[in-house]
């Protein structure tokens, strides 16, 4: 193939590039003019690219740029010919100004990209080849910014009157907000023109306004209509942001609302409002105020400490006043319902809130040593009795649940050990125990909180009731075997001493027929366990008493010392005070309680005379042959449930006791193992073992107690020093 060389290029008419200027001159003209255009677009479009083909584009160019530059300084004119001296207050005029200017903006805009549309092709070779040229779209910005924009007395008239429209809209007015965003995007386009010359100043007002506004309302307003004041601004300045400012200003212009509105009052807010808050328990304000906070440097911080003075405060106040003594538990529990709710739902469950409310929980609660745990104890003892309001077994678990929530933060669990172990064993030993389930739910749970040393005598307590079933029916086939099995049907719990709280014995006179009874179950126990001894118990002792009255039969449910009261009453009809404790042998008085309990209760058994509420020495007691009841079945015996205050003492002071045993043994153990330590040593090791509060008084006198017994002594140049006597 033989590629022949192409013909020559055709050279341009004569006149060519002149004629063809003059017309896209004049085309440009036209589009200043806003006057319709004598050729054809196409026609236009193709001279450009005829230009560009035979390397005329420089000259293009730069009559296009001086064109164009002449129509923008002759736009100039008519805002210097605008009066000038206008202060912030005239709006009306401003507001003309501003739309005088948005005008002009706009129509540059529009000639703008109707002329690029023209030189497209110039545009797209000869400006693209060469970097350092602005294309026309930016030609025409660039002499905007610099002919227009950048004079000094258009600029301060555009912005000034751009702040105003702004600050009346936070005023509450209505503004065309459309001029706004066309004159904003303005300076957006004109690049640093927004920065420098809008952003700062409005920023530095925004931060004048908030300022002055926070201070005021603070003073003015109840909590939670300011913050609802400043929720309303942050969405007001974010939806600017939306609709007329640029995005790069949300940041610090929401940063400033929140710094003035919000950063400066911190303190102040949660002072003035979070107590009431709280107290009323408005979730609402609550969790507005936690996300207001959230927004902050340090507003999570200071809402921490508050929230955690709230709760030590107001726990305070339930725990430390022994008038609540009766209501306590219930208000600790309402109370940790109370601030699981506002965590979970104001403070979206933030693990900070949670963790910081449980140590408040502790320390508020054990700022009174040991009574928490007894009433804790007795508690659940009202729940797991019979006969309680707790219908269900699924609402009596979760009142467990919460129990156990509160039996976390307690120091003592000794405490309630002992007194949970004294109100079980009445439970067992009486019968009164709602269900043997929830109760065995409960020693699971304390099993699983302390570990299986705290419950093991618990635990010995159900082994020794579950093993006297089995005793019974052994007794029970015995008793068949015997030639005269009497009438009195006896049922025997063998308690090991070590698993059961330690019980006063109590000397009473037994009738006969029970003597008898007790030594005939004496021989078969001990015949089948031989080297064990048997102590009879008889404070937890009770019966089925069955009477005769005029009305007919009744059943009563009694106590030992209920019981041998009113057998008296087969021998006669009145004894005195006197009489009856001579021939019962009950000590003085657990007989007068008794005794108020069959003539003083609801169900009056006897009558006493005088009347009144004590027993007193001389007081006589007559049968009630007229006595009425609706039921067949009375229990009477509720006295051996309740606590005397001798019992609360007493189980009191064995836990005291016992905790000196413990102290004792943790100092042995400690001395033993490092055979010679200084006393704080010695002390901040024994406050790591010990599993109760303990001052450090009481364990000086420990350490005295251990050093007169020869234990350890003292170092003889260091009376602080202590060594272990082997």
């Amino acid at each position: 193939l033989v590629v022949s060389y192409f013909t020559e290029r055709p050279k341009l008419p004569e006149n060519y590039t002149h004629d063809t200027w003059q017309k896209l001159h004049e085309a440009v003209g036209a589009i200043q003019s806003s006057i319709s255009i004598k050729y054809n677009l196409e026609e236009l479009y193709q001279a450009v690219e005829n230009l560009c083909s035979y390397k005329v584009s420089a000259t293009l160019y730069k009559q296009l740029r001086q064109v164009c530059e002449e129509h923008v300084k002759a736009q100039i004119l008519q805002f210097r010919e605008y009066p000038f001296v206008v202060h912030r207050n005239d709006s009306l005029d401003s507001l003309l100004f501003l739309k005088k200017i948005n005008k002009c903006w706009q129509d540059h805009c529009r000639q703008m990209i109707m002329i690029r549309s023209i030189f497209l092709f110039l545009d797209r070779t000869y400006v693209l080849q060469n970097s350092m040229l602005p294309s026309i779209w930016d030609m025409g910005l660039e002499l905007f910014r610099n002919h227009i924009i950048s004079d000094k007395q258009v600029q301060t008239k555009t912005i000034d009157g751009i702040l105003l429209l702004i600050e009346r809209e936070r005023n509450g007015e209505a503004v065309d907000r459309s001029l706004l965003r066309s004159l904003l995007s303005m300076l957006s386009d004109l690049q640093q023109v927004y920065k420098e010359s809008f952003e700062q100043r409005f920023l530095e007002e925004t931060n004048c306004l908030y300022a002055a506004e926070g201070q005021r309302l603070m003073q003015e307003r109840e909590v939670p209509e300011y913050l609802h004041h400043v929720n309303k601004r942050l969405e007001e300045e974010g939806d600017r942001v939306i609709t007329y400012l640029d995005h790069s200003t949300q940041k610090p212009l929401i940063a400033c609302v929140e710094k003035q509105l919000l950063g400066e009052h911190l303190s102040a807010i949660l002072q003035k409002g979070l107590d009431n808050l709280l107290d009323e328990n408005r979730i609402s304000d609550l969790t507005q105020t936690y996300q207001l906070f959230s927004r902050v440097k340090g507003g999570q911080q200071i809402l921490l400490q508050h929230w955690s003075e709230y709760i030590k405060n107001f726990g305070t106040t339930i725990v430390v006043n022994p008038e609540k003594d009766k209501d306590m538990v219930q208000e600790l529990l309402d109370f940790k319902d109370k601030v699981d709710h506002i965590i979970e739902v104001c403070f979206q469950k933030n693990e900070k809130f949670i963790n910081l409310m449980k140590e408040s929980f502790e320390t508020f609660i054990n700022k009174r040593p040991n009574k928490p745990a007894e009433l804790i104890a007795k508690y659940v003892d009202s729940k797991l009795r019979a006969g309680n309001k707790e219908a269900t077994d699924e609402e009596l678990e979760r009142i467990l649940d919460k129990i156990m929530i509160i039996f976390r933060f307690i120091h003592g669990k000794d405490v309630f050990e002992a007194f949970y172990k004294k109100d079980l064993a009445k439970r067992l030993l009486v019968g009164k125990s709602a269900s043997v389930d929830a109760e065995k739910s409960m020693l699971s749970k304390l099993k699983h909180e302390c570990g299986a040393a705290f419950t093991s005598k618990l635990e010995g307590m159900f082994k020794d009731m579950e093993l006297s079933k089995d005793v019974m029916v052994q007794f029970k086939q015995y008793m068949q075997n015997q030639s005269d099995p009497g009438n009195i049907d006896l049922t025997v719990n063998i308690l090991t001493m070590g698993y059961w709280p330690t019980y006063t014995p109590m000397e009473v006179h037994l009738n006969s027929e029970m003597i008898k009874l007790q030594e005939v179950f004496k021989t078969f126990y001990l015949g089948k366990h031989s080297g064990r001894k048997l102590q009879w118990q008889t404070t937890l002792g009770h019966a089925v008493l069955k009477a005769e009255f005029k009305e007919g039969k009744k059943e009563f449910q009694v106590s030992l010392f209920q019981t041998l009261v009113l057998l008296m009453f087969n021998e006669g009809d009145e004894f005195s005070f006197e009489e009856i404790k001579m021939a019962t042998g009950v000590e003085d008085s657990e007989l007068r309680r008794t005794l108020q309990s069959l003539a003083c209760g609801k169900a009056r058994v006897l009558i006493k005379n005088p009347k009144g509420k004590d027993v007193e020495d001389g007081d006589k007691f007559i049968f009630n042959g007229d006595f009425k009841h609706k039921l067949f079945r009375i229990k009477i015996n509720q006295i051996q449930m309740k606590e005397t205050v001798e019992e609360q003492v007493s189980t009191t002071e064995r836990v005291f006791q016992d905790r000196q045993y413990q102290i004792d043994a943790a100092i042995v153990r400690i001395m033993k193992m490092r055979k010679t330590l200084g006393h704080n040593l010695l002390v901040s090791e024994l406050y790591n073992q010990l599993k109760f509060p303990v001052k450090p008084g009481d364990l000086k006198k420990r350490i005295e107690s251990l050093i007169d017994r020869d234990y350890m002594e003292r170092d003889k140049d260091n009376p602080n020093q202590y060594h272990y006597v082997a």
